[in-house]
């Protein structure tokens, strides 16, 4: 049974968006806490007097697990299609096989996010206070749990993976738009 959405056609979600709907309310209520709640806590692992260069390599620094999740992602990729004859040639040279289609979405929805989390956290620690780059790390954490969730729960379909997809895509939305408030704030004080 599915959730009535209420809008103009009043039409009623299929299960599947039900389920989807779930996962991303799930994701985005953690991503709500842990980035309100990390900003809270205010946990110094910067310098109050960092200069930009440095804030931008701890920016560099924390996100070392997004870059390494993505080669994890290219690995998964290529060691299938090494040992699967109908992937070897790759996508551009094969149909490719159920396995290698879900390997090569997450790899590019894994791209995706990883470039939009490396701008979101960049943006994040020039715009706000030094005491807010905790923020980050605890991105980075909803960015791995996510990705790994997504990964796993692909072949079960969208409800299944979408709690891993809010995991990694709120938590860079949600920094880029704290920080856009906090340069509209600060550019007009």
């Amino acid at each position: 049974m599915g959730i009535t959405c209420h809008n103009t056609s009043n039409v009623a979600l299929t299960d599947k968006q039900s389920g989807v709907l779930r996962g991303v309310i799930i994701g985005g209520s953690a991503t709500v806490l842990g980035v309100f709640g990390s900003m809270l806590v205010g946990v110094d692992v910067i310098s109050s007097d960092a200069s930009p260069a440095d804030k931008l390599a701890f920016v560099l620094k924390s996100d070392l697990p997004i870059a390494i999740w993505l080669g994890i992602s290219v690995g998964i990729l290529a060691r299938h299609r090494f040992f699967t004859p109908e992937d070897i040639d790759g996508g551009g040279l094969s149909n490719g096989t159920e396995v290698a289609k879900i390997f090569q979405a997450n790899l590019q929805n894994t791209l995706e996010q990883s470039v939009l989390a490396v701008l979101a956290h960049s943006i994040w620690i020039v715009s706000l206070p030094p005491e807010s780059a905790f923020t980050i790390w605890v991105a980075v954490v909803f960015f791995v749990v996510g990705r790994i969730m997504f990964l796993a729960g692909y072949r079960k379909g969208a409800p299944a993976r979408a709690v891993g997809f809010a995991l990694t895509f709120y938590p860079s939305m949600l920094l880029l738009a704290i920080s856009l408030v906090s340069v509209v704030v600060g550019t007009f004080r």
